[in-house]
């Protein structure tokens, strides 16, 4: 019979001890042998018909014993957790106590209770300010530039024209400061547009006047506020030849360039732009109001103590999303880390604050879901599934979104989503 013994570590987590006998063991090692000589080559056996000790003479028996221990922990550790009722969160730490053939298994696993809201704040009586949806003209005028600069064209140069306000200018420029170059300033073909703004105030008209071939040295200020802090505010020289010139030709916003973008005129381009525009800033309203209401709520609620390993394991996923987000990109991520010049280390730091909050708000919604008994219907859940289906072609993909375990996590997603809209409902005004 399967034994386990809980021990109370400090910081809301436990240590549970798991011992196996080895009558327990027997079954899983049976299973584990079997997949072991289906994915070996055994002479004068097909694939998964070589028994036990075969398997055993091929490949040893510490084999066979590492290829079952995930299934043996796996199931006599959520078996202990039923057994002591004893409600966890985040990934258990496992260790290894006694692993040899013959003999009982034991391991131990160090993991996070799950904290609980010793106080929930009283969202009725708190208040989020509404934000603005107001579409102006403004608005507008931008991004009917940005759909001017996208059918914008690009006309060589001849080689004794100079550089102009309206021109585009591809050049090659090195940047220093104090004489030593400047880590990512150095770029052979960068391009300046001159009728946008840049990002260092004075370059632009050290640029214009130029013509092809013509190199030039002079020195600018940052800016206080720019994102290197390495940077923001010191003298910094730029080196820069101008290699190409090039004319824009921008298309006039009139009838026939909303014809060439699908629409009858501009009177319907605007319009659709409105909307658009619109749709976008109700997401980015709802999107502050959110963050202020749960800010709000965990600021003012009181929780039991964080566990050590539930706040790094919240870290930890943080750095997964960062690096998928670099992978999504193109970049790999010791190149992201080394642009952002960051290490993990200070990531972790970095995002230690956002994980307690993180933790927080999936705490409070928790609780809110349940003392609001908040639930769904399977055609609710059905409907979502579908929508997140339609995306998708390959029978594969689809089969996973069907899967119990992402319709759980859909589930999870779709009450979230509906506590917080119970929040807003009270809190924004």
């Amino acid at each position: 019979m399967i034994t386990s013994t809980i021990e109370i570590l400090p910081k809301n987590s436990i240590k549970i001890t798991v011992t196996v006998p080895h009558d327990d063991v027997l079954p899983h090692l049976d299973d584990a042998a079997t997949r072991i000589s289906e994915q070996t080559s055994i002479p004068g056996f097909r694939p998964g018909r070589a028994g036990y000790d075969v398997v055993k003479a091929r490949v040893g028996e510490m084999k066979i014993y590492e290829e079952a221990l995930e299934t043996v922990v796996r199931k006599s550790y959520v078996d202990a957790l039923t057994l002591h009722d004893v409600e966890t969160v985040g990934s258990p730490k496992i260790d290894m106590v006694k692993l040899a053939p013959g003999n009982d298994i034991i391991f131990t696993a160090e993991v996070a209770l799950m904290p609980k809201i010793t106080k929930l704040a009283d969202w009725h009586t708190l208040t989020a300010a509404k934000q603005s949806r107001e579409v102006v003209d403004a608005d507008i005028a931008t991004a009917l530039k940005d759909l001017q600069r996208m059918q914008t064209k690009e006309i060589r140069a001849e080689s004794d024209k100079t550089v102009t306000a309206i021109d585009k200018a591809v050049v090659s420029m090195n940047m220093k400061k104090g004489g030593v170059p400047v880590e990512g300033g150095q770029s052979p073909n960068h391009a300046v547009y001159l009728t946008e703004d840049y990002y260092v105030p004075g370059f632009k008209e050290q640029v214009v006047g130029m013509k092809e071939g013509e190199q030039k040295t002079f020195t600018l200020t940052f800016p206080e506020n720019h994102t290197s802090k390495f940077l923001a505010g010191h003298p910094v020289e730029f080196d820069i030849t101008v290699k190409e010139i090039f004319k824009l030709e921008h298309p006039e916003l009139d009838d026939a360039f909303a014809a060439s973008l699908g629409q009858k005129d501009m009177e319907a381009l605007r319009a659709i732009l409105k909307n658009n525009i619109s749709g976008e800033k109700e997401n980015e309203a709802k999107g502050r109001e959110e963050r202020e209401m749960l800010e709000l709520l965990s600021k003012e609620s009181r929780f039991d103590d964080f566990p050590d390993l539930l706040v790094n394991d919240e870290i930890n996923k943080m750095i997964h999303e960062l690096e998928q987000g670099a992978t999504e990109q193109g970049m790999e991520f010791p190149e992201y880390l080394k642009s952002i010049k960051k290490t993990i280390a200070d990531l972790k730091i970095e995002f230690t604050p956002q994980a307690l909050l993180r933790i927080k708000v999936a705490l409070i919604l928790r609780e809110l879901i349940k003392s609001e008994s908040i639930e769904l219907t399977e055609k609710e859940v059905d409907e979502a599934l579908d929508k997140i289906a339609e995306k998708h072609e390959d029978k594969e993909s689809r089969d996973r979104i069907y899967h119990p375990e992402y319709r759980g996590y859909v589930e999870y997603t779709l009450k979230n989503r509906k506590a917080i809209e119970k929040l807003r409902e009270a809190m924004v005004k």
